[in-house]
């Protein structure tokens, strides 16, 4: 199939959304690596986010641990 110019849109909107993807996952796995969770469940917290990117990230928003930024260090 010829390359037409919706079809360049199509794979540039496809590469915009992975790249948003990514970058909300490596947020994700650096607020887990921040927050207050035990090292075992930071572990399996990260493994998931990065196994299942966009269903890791909706399963660690709504029950995963969030980074802790106003705790003394």
């Amino acid at each position: 199939l010829a390359d037409t110019p919706l079809r360049k849109a199509h794979h540039m909107f496809k590469g915009l959304l992975g790249l948003i993807l990514f970058v909300l996952d490596v947020w994700a796995i650096a607020s887990i690596f921040n927050s207050n969770a035990t090292g075992r469940a930071k572990l399996i917290w990260i493994i998931v986010v990065a196994a299942l990117p966009f269903v890791g990230l909706i399963a660690w928003y709504f029950a995963g641990p969030k980074a802790n930024y106003n705790a003394p260090r």
